[in-house]
């Protein structure tokens, strides 16, 4: 690019110190440069998006006009609407080629790639699908091999730049060699996110869901779709194929909508998520042991406000920037912290990828209809690597222990096979969505541990007060007697938190299912009970947090040595000694911390039905006051940007 200015520049008729300097600013607008990506926190996204919005306010003006002009010569409004389509969409598209280069340089060329394979896969499953039609000769053979093709080539990019090191770090222990991967893999900016999105349409043109997208600009478009292409949320091909073919319309209610969407996502983007982790997280974490058992345990419950203020601040933007173009992008989060049972957290957080687990993995695993071979084959082998590669006696012993469990419930109960199933497919599929998220055993351990949540919360609500009680008894019982011979931090931690949840759980719920009439519950006791229910699970899924975030922003060459080790220092401080004398001085320490992470926390549990009041409230004031509001909300948040870049955690995935 240098080269090519200076020869520009030697050609101009005139020297001119002036063109120079123009040509040196597009130089630098139309060059990848990774100190100045195109985020969302950043003025230069915002540059952008008004320079595209433009342009595709005037497509869309002008193809509204040649409608009008040319509606007396043409007898239905088809060919008009596609004709705006691929302006449209062709120009949207592009607009997305060039955001990902800005974003990702020379990987844009891997996103092409998987458009390009997908669209040429679902036009030949149409083709396929006439020929059928027409000949009557099965081609479903052949379909079906084109769809398991296609599955495998997205898949196997997704591996090469995701798992590399971490399956040379499996092949390396197993074989006790000590190769290396000769060049440098740097994952790609949403992978993730597009090669589902790519796996979603071709399953679903191949099973006749959706019909293929009619030519590659349609499709190009519906794989690049800047708002959401580095982070989701998944965009099912069946939720937004059909959208490409609506005409744009916006509403002055949805005008304001979309912008409050946008303002809310930059709230909790910058005033939560990016100043707990510069003033609290990103310090525990990067050392866990020059802080205390309090500090470290306060970190993992900032940390989940700090992830879903980034992660679902993120969505808030995409869904409102899409909506500014007649766009509906599909609800992600649906405050997961209200949720009294991991199972219910996961219908409320990442709300895309969840459902795109359960119908493009737990169902095919099964579902709760049955189990498979996978069934019971994916747990053993993820819990084998984990062991391995952790080289953790207690790991191991805890990992046997479960699957001894597993095998003895399987065995002794017969008619609860199928039951039993279904509750292993729920399992896996979080073991797997946690690989998902990354290369390291961190993140199988993070999937492992929701997943056994789901299990212990399905089989709860099938036992009787007494069966909880033996349960409960049985696990104290084993956890006291293992802290007594070995008196680890681990089984510490797990001694207090089943010692607490023992006591609470036989206050609320097994007193009142002895206790007759008089122990029936008020609504007041429910209360307490869904409280209750709602700490118990917010302080489990933090907790679970631990391994997600030791694993997370590390380079994947050095993932699962650093991660492990992060993980294994916040445990032994949070299940050490504790010196309560300290907590009120580090409170003050960190007052201001503590009272964003409370307001946070509180607007969070704040009523569904007052936060969409006072969605529509800004939504239907007057233009000239929402303008007021804007600018203040800016000037506010303008305040607390740091000066570090702190990009959206997500973008890793």
């Amino acid at each position: 690019m240098t080269d090519f200015l200076t020869y520009l520049t030697s050609i101009l008729p005139f020297d001119s110190e002036l063109a120079t300097d123009f040509l040196a600013y597009l130089t630098r607008l139309f060059a990848f440069d990774d100190s100045h990506p195109l985020l969302f926190t950043q003025f230069h996204f915002w540059a952008f998006f008004f320079v595209a919005y433009l342009g595709f306010c005037l497509i869309v003006s002008l193809g509204e006009k040649r409608s009008r002009r040319k509606l007396t010569h043409l007898p239905t409004n088809l060919r008009i609407s596609k004709a705006r389509r691929l302006w449209r969409n062709g120009y949207l598209f592009f607009v997305s080629l060039f955001f990902y280069y800005k974003t990702s340089g020379l990987f844009v060329a891997l996103l092409l790639f998987a458009t390009i394979v997908g669209y040429f896969l679902g036009m030949r499953f149409d083709n396929l699908t006439s020929r059928q039609n027409r000949t009557g000769k099965s081609t479903q053979l052949r379909r079906k091999t084109l769809m398991v093709i296609g599955v495998i080539v997205n898949l196997a990019v997704l591996c090469f730049f995701k798992y590399a090191y971490f399956f040379n770090d499996i092949f390396n222990t197993i074989a006790s060699t000590h190769y290396s991967i000769a060049i440098k893999i740097i994952l790609p900016v949403g992978i993730s996110f597009f090669t589902f999105q790519n796996i979603s349409y071709i399953v679903d043109v191949y099973k006749g869901r959706v019909r293929h997208a009619d030519n590659i600009l349609d499709f190009g478009f519906y794989t690049t779709f800047f708002p959401q292409l580095v982070a989701g949320p998944i965009i099912r091909a069946d939720q937004f194929i059909p959208q490409l073919y609506k005409p744009y319309f916006l509403s002055r209610r949805q005008f304001g909508i979309a912008i409050f969407w946008i303002m809310n996502g930059l709230f909790k983007k910058l005033i939560l998520s990016d100043y707990l982790a510069v003033s609290f997280v990103d310090r525990v974490f990067d050392n866990p042991l020059l802080y205390t058992s309090f500090e470290n345990f306060s970190a993992l419950l900032v940390y989940s406000l700090q992830v879903y203020a980034d992660f679902s601040g993120y969505t808030d933007i995409a869904i409102g920037v899409a909506m500014l173009m007649g766009f509906y992008l599909p609800k992600n989060f649906n405050s997961p912290y209200k949720a009294t049972n991991a199972a219910g957290f996961w219908k409320r957080w990442h709300i895309s990828l969840s459902n795109w687990l359960k119908d493009y993995l737990y169902i095919p695993l099964g579902g709760n209809r049955k189990g498979t071979v996978s069934t019971f084959l994916i747990p053993l082998v993820m819990l084998a690597i984990v062991c391995l590669m952790a080289k953790n006696r207690i790991l191991t012993l805890v990992s046997i222990g479960f699957v001894a469990v597993m095998a003895l419930i399987y065995l002794i109960f017969p008619r609860q096979r199928t039951d039993f199933s279904t509750k292993l497919n729920n399992f896996d599929t979080m073991l797997l969505g946690g690989m998902w998220h990354g290369a390291s055993f961190n993140f199988i351990t993070w999937g492992a541990l929701n997943g056994l949540g789901i299990l212990v919360y399905k089989y709860w609500k099938q036992w009787g007060p007494w069966v909880r009680i033996i349960v409960i008894a049985v696990v104290y019982g084993a956890v006291r007697f293992a802290y007594h011979y070995y008196p680890c931090p681990v089984l510490s931690m797990f001694h207090f938190a089943f010692l607490v949840m023992a006591v609470a759980i036989i206050l609320l719920h097994i007193v009142p299912a002895f206790g007759g009439k008089r122990y029936r519950p008020s609504k007041f006791k429910n209360g307490v009970l869904m409280v209750w229910n709602t700490f118990l699970t917010f302080i489990f899924i933090s907790f679970t947090r631990l391994f997600f975030r030791s694993g997370s922003n590390l380079d994947p060459a050095e993932a699962n040595e650093v991660a492990w080790r992060t993980a294994t220092q916040m445990v032994e401080r949070i299940g050490g000694r504790w010196n309560f004398e300290q907590i009120p001085s580090i409170v003050q320490n960190y007052a201001a911390v503590f009272v964003v992470f409370l307001l946070g926390m509180v607007i969070h549990w704040l009523p569904e039905r007052f936060k969409r009041r006072y969605r529509l409230w800004f939504a239907n004031m007057p233009l000239w006051l929402m303008l007021i509001v804007v600018v203040v909300g800016v000037f506010v948040v303008y305040q607390f940007i740091t000066a570090d870049l702190q990009p959206f955690i997500y973008f890793q995935f």
